[in-house]
Formats: structure tokens, sequence, C-alpha cells
């Protein structure tokens, strides 16, 4: 079959659009005039597989403009950030076109946004998968373009798949809009991160003649370059070092938002030096995220530390650099991740700082959206009975009622609803009726082929391969060849970055870091079954806020987590040191003065509990005792519902205890726990038994 072609007239139209994104001197690539000419046959169905910064924005924005021109209806564009969609807006403003976004961050637009799409005065509507796949809002949009959408465009479509890195459950929303599309309705999907496996999954999605333009992944701009083996609190020191090394502005990337957190703060009591610094994750803002876009697009940054919230889609020619403290856990994220640097520059360094830290992280990724057959059983159960009773019900009902966690359910209904099992409605979610079994192959086949990417993560962190050879590699490229220019080809890492680390540099950042308050809040729900109830806790029986001593993988505290819980012993001097230190410093915010020290070993180490809590008890001479647990129910082996009701089995006041608490308020002392229910159910039991406020502290919140 022969390739289409541009005509004259829509080749000058694309040729005009290049030029406006990429200079006057930009020409159409083969492929993207390949796409172009395709997109503007009737029922066209196109998946661009190509590297990050190649231009695949520039396909649809050229057919969108020729199609305009030729009485086509507007393009709808489902993107999956909102960084990207702003940058699409601007960029489409480039092309000649009128765009808008439909997001949670312009709510107060939309009135106006769709009296224009009504209207005609829109030639790209951008939503994000999680807004169209809320049923009212998801309508209305269509109902706005039934009969007359000119295009649909799917970017960043690897997330469609269940095996790609990043698999979104609302975006199989854009199945059910496929559906329904008039057959003579062009389809582009794009997208920089998909293997074989993945291509050959979304083309299949998008219909038999779909036409796949996948080019040759390397970036010649890029040195990539791997550190392995700094430990964690090395890797923020690394960065603090050679930030001033490292050229222009660009991102740190972190795998979680409290590691972004903390190394911004380090960060940015050394701006006067590094020049200003921000932070970046998905708990900022709308607003303030656009505020730090646009800082550091326009080079009023050094760095921003920045989880994968500032990823996929952000556009800034002229980033200068990308460091990873802590590697994602499958080479395709990674590249898609590094591909943010060096798109309109000749050299840009990409620095992977790795460590073994990394692994409990990768774990946590490598199974999140595999679903838990006794949650999703448990879930089903109380939206039946939720829907019998009331009708639709929404996320923190079920939460509620089920014992699962809010996330996670929030998870667990996407994914159901892919299989039509729930489906959301106005005013929340309904079962259907229909069956769901566990697909046990198909998830089994998932988790290996993400541990297979796991262990190609962990050899490009030995750099045991040229590194740019082994992520071609990682997605299928054709063309792999060694690049000549990493870490891994050169055999060392490249001036005038540097390997060492400066142990007083470590020293000053475990100081600083130490110095960080890190809040325990209290649950404030009980999950169906416990104490015979459920729902909001009452006030009288609930925690105050409280405070951690280490928090999660925090690394300034690894040292101290990784000694004090290797067996059960007594607490040292500089746990004590530690704990006196939380206890100071937090003084001027509890509402009164512990009178009384109660210890509560949630994790099994009862010696290390006990000897901590009379070491703080004799400093603040106040008296202590220590609750009595038998039958210690483990964390996360049962539902939140199970094991708050094994709590409430497994403690007992101790008898020295009894009758004398009279309004005192207590410090509950807890070694280590995670979803914190040993605290809310021995926190019930004290007020209960005439305690005052309950105040804990944890020696060691795991995440």
């Amino acid at each position: 079959m022969t390739a289409p072609t541009l005509s004259t007239a829509r080749a000058t139209t694309a040729e005009q659009v290049i030029r406006a994104l990429a200079g006057p001197q930009a020409t159409l690539r083969d492929d993207q005039q390949h796409a172009v000419a395709a997109l503007c046959e009737p029922g066209a169905r196109v998946l661009v597989v190509q590297a990050t910064g190649w231009g695949k924005s520039a396909v649809y924005w050229a057919a969108t403009l020729i199609r305009r021109a030729e009485g086509a209806g507007p393009t709808l564009v489902v993107s999956p950030l909102l960084a990207l969609m702003r940058d699409q807006v601007e960029a489409a403003g480039r092309a000649g076109l009128r765009a808008a976004t439909l997001n949670s961050a312009n709510v107060d637009e939309w009135s106006s946004i769709e009296g224009r799409v009504r209207a005609d005065e829109v030639d790209v509507l951008l939503v994000s998968p999680e807004r169209l796949a809320n049923p009212t809002f998801g309508d209305r949009v269509l109902s706005l373009l039934t009969g007359r959408l000119g295009m649909l465009v799917i970017d960043e479509a690897h997330a469609v798949s269940d095996w790609g890195h990043d698999f979104r459950p609302d975006y199989r929303r854009v199945a059910d809009v496929l559906r329904g599309l008039d057959p003579r309705t062009p389809v582009l999907a794009t997208t920089a991160t998909a293997n074989a496996r993945v291509t050959a999954d979304l083309a299949d999605q998008l219909g038999a003649a779909t036409v796949v333009l996948r080019g040759p992944l390397a970036r010649t701009s890029l040195q990539l370059v791997s550190i392995d083996g700094l430990d964690p609190l090395e890797r923020y020191a690394w960065v603090l070092d050679n930030l001033p090394r490292l050229p222009g502005s660009g991102i740190v990337y972190t795998l979680t938002v409290a590691d972004a957190e903390r190394l911004a703060g380090v960060l940015a009591q050394h701006s006067e030096r590094l020049g200003p610094v921000r932070c970046y994750t998905g708990a900022l803002a709308a607003e303030d995220r656009a505020a730090v876009e646009r800082q550091l697009r326009r080079n009023e940054v050094k760095v921003v530390v920045a989880t994968s919230a500032l990823g996929m889609g952000f556009d800034k020619p002229d980033l200068g650099f990308v460091v990873h403290v802590g590697a994602p856990p499958t080479p395709v994220a990674y590249y898609q991740q590094v591909g943010r640097a060096g798109r309109g520059l000749d050299h840009a360094p990409a620095v992977l700082l790795s460590s073994r830290s990394d692994e409990p992280v990768w774990d946590y990724f490598i199974t999140a959206t595999v679903p838990d057959p006794e949650q999703v059983r448990v879930l089903l159960q109380a939206l039946t009975t939720a829907n019998a009773s009331g009708g639709p019900a929404s996320v923190p009902a079920l939460e509620a009622a089920s014992g699962v966690r809010r996330g996670r359910v929030d998870l667990l209904l996407k994914q159901l609803a892919v299989e039509r099992v729930v489906d959301r409605v106005d005013g929340g979610w309904v079962a259907t009726g229909a069956p769901w079994q566990f697909d046990a192959d198909r998830y089994d086949a998932v988790v290996a082929g993400r541990r297979r990417e796991a262990d190609l993560m962990r050899a490009y962190a030995r750099g045991e391969q040229c590194l740019m050879m082994l992520l071609q590699r990682a997605l299928d490229d054709p063309g792999a060849a060694p690049c000549g220019r990493c870490s891994a080809c050169l055999s060392a890492v490249p001036e005038p970055l540097s390997a060492d680390v400066d142990p007083e540099t470590v020293r000053a950042v475990a100081t600083r870091l130490r110095g960080d308050v890190q809040a325990v809040e209290p649950r404030k729900m009980w999950p169906g079954g416990a104490w015979g109830s459920r729902g909001r806790i009452p006030a009288g029986e609930l925690a105050e806020p409280g405070r951690a001593v280490a928090f999660a993988s925090a690394p300034e505290w690894a040292q101290l987590v990784s000694r004090t819980f290797a067996q059960d012993a007594a607490a040292d001097e500089e746990l004590v040191d530690a704990a006196v230190r939380v206890l100071a410093g937090w003084r001027d915010g509890w509402v009164a003065r512990p009178q009384v020290m109660v210890s509560l070993p949630a994790a099994g180490f009862d010696t290390l509990t006990r000897t901590l809590t009379e070491r703080l008890a004799a400093i603040g001479r106040v008296p202590a005792h220590h609750l009595v647990v038998e039958g210690r129910p483990r964390e996360g082996e049962l539902t939140s519902a199970d094991e708050a009701v094994r709590w409430r089995e497994a403690l007992t006041l101790p008898a020295d205890l009894v009758g004398r608490l009279e309004g005192r308020p207590v410090l509950l002392v807890v070694d280590r726990t995670s979803r914190l229910w040993p605290v809310t159910v021995a926190t019930a039991l004290l007020r209960r038994a005439g305690a005052g406020p309950v105040l804990p502290l944890v020696v060691h919140r795991e995440p």
C-alpha cells in the first residue's frame, strides 16, 4: 500500500507549523510528514513512537491546522499532566491554533470554555484522562463534540497499556471514546516510551489498520552518567557539592515526595551559592506548580527538586541537566525522565545516583497496581451493601466500610471499572453485577515483566554496558549501539563532575536533616467493625498530632533505624538523645505536658520500647507504664478493619494504671508502625479509661 503524501497546500501549512514551533530553519522529518498525511485521511489510525524531543506534538498541531482549514471539527487531546497541558496550550498558540484545557486547576473557566467549544471558537481541547473518566464531566465534554470531532489524540499513550511502565486505569476511558467515535474520525496515539510489546498492544487497541511510525531512540545530546553505591546521605551531599558544576538549570528527581522535600530543604540552605531552589511534587497546589514551571523555564532557578509529577511533556529545550537521586524501577521510565534534558542543546549530563536503599521503593512500584483479591472481595461487598441501602457510594464511605485505604480504594475502583464490574455515576460508584475474576496469569506476567525491567535498571546502575545502548535495548530499538560518551563507555565519571563525596558535606547534611519535624497525623475514621462502630472517631477518643523520630526511609536516620531494629535490645544513648531532642522541639506545641508515659511495642520490640519509655519518664520525672500486648497482629497482613479489631483484642491496660489516669495527659511511646492502628486503638483505650490528651511518639513511622 502506497503511503499517503501531503499536497502542496497541506505541506505549506505543515511547514508553517514546524517553523513556528522549532525555528525559521526547521523542516518536517520524513515520519512527521508521513503521520500528518495519514491523519488527513478519513478513519486514519496512527501510532507514533519516537524519541523524547522528536516533535510528536508538531504532528497533531499540523494535522489539526490542515483539517480545520478544510472544515473539520476541533481536535480532542487526552493528556496526562497539567504541566504537559500548559505546555501544549502555549505550543498550539504558536502554531496558530486556538487551544483550551479543561482540568482541575481551572474549574472557574469551564463554563466559558465549553461555550467557546459550542460556538466552534476552539481548535484544540485538552482534557486529562481523570477528567474524562468522570461520568458527568466526560459525558458533558463528549456531548460538546458529538458528530463534529475532527481528530482524537492520545498523548503519552503507553499509559493505556497494562504492559506500559505507567499504566493508568483512567486511560481506559479513552477506549470508550474510541468505540463511540464516528469511524471516519482520525486517531493519533503518541509516546516515546513503548517497547515492542506495548507498541503491539496499542496498535491492537487502535485497530488492525494502524500505521506504526517508530524511529531510533538514541539521544546524542545526552551524556549519561551512573554513580553507584552511595548511601542515601551521600547522595544528598553529592548533589550539594556538584550542582555548581552542572550547566544551566535543571531537575533533580527523587522517588518520593518526602525525599523531594528533604533534599530541597537541604539545598535551599545554600541558595546564596547555588541560586534559587524549588520543590515540585503532586502535593503542590496547581497554581504553585505552574509558578515553579515558569521559573524553571525562564532560568530563574538553578534547580527544581521533583518527583515524577514534573515529567511527561514538560518542555524546556535548554534544560541543562537531569540528576536522579534514586532510580525509577524501569529503564523505560528513566529514559522518559532524562529525556527532559538537552532537547535544544549539544550537551546535557544526565546523572543517576543509585543505592541499594531504592530496592523497597522498586518492590512497591512493581506490585502497586496488582489488585489484592481479598481487598477486591471486601470492597465489592461494601459497595453492594451501600448500593442496596443508599444508592451510589463515595470513596470515603467505602474506605470506612471496607477498611481498605482510601488511595487503594480509588485505584481498585478504577481497575474494576475497566472490567465493567463497577461504574462511576453521578454521586459515586455502583456495582454493575458483573462477576470479577482475578486474572492471575496476566498479573503474574505483568509483575515478571516489571522485575525483568528492574534487573535491567540494576545493570544500568552498575554500568555493565553502554548506558544509552541499554536504554535503547529496553525499548526494543533495533538501532541500539554504543554511544561512546557515557560513563560506562568512558570507564569514568566525566569532568568536572566527581564520583567522590566530601565527608564534611555528609555530616552537615545529616545535622540539617535531623532538625526537621516529622509529624504523625492521627487517624480520624474507624473502619467497619472496629469497636462495633464505623465512621468518625469521637473527639474524646482521638489521638493528638504526634511526632516520629524517623520517618519512612529518611536517610539521616538510616543507620540508627537499622541498628535499633536489628534486634530487640535496650534503647541506646543515640536513640534516647534523638527522642529527647524531638520532645524538646515539640514541647511548645503540646496541648498539655505529659504526666504519664506509656509504652506500646506495636512491632514487637518490647525491650526497646520499655527501656526507652523508662529513660524518657526518668528524664521527665513522671511515671512509666507498659501496655500489655497478646496476640499482636502483623501490619499489612489484614484489612484495616480486621487489623483494628485484632488490636482491640490484643491490647490491655496494665493493672498498675487502671483507675490512675484521672485526666492526665499521656505520652504514648511506640516502636514502629505504618498504618497507625495500634496507636489509634491504644489511644481510644486510654481515653476510655480516663486519660487526658494522648500524644504519640513513634520511633520509626514506616511508609
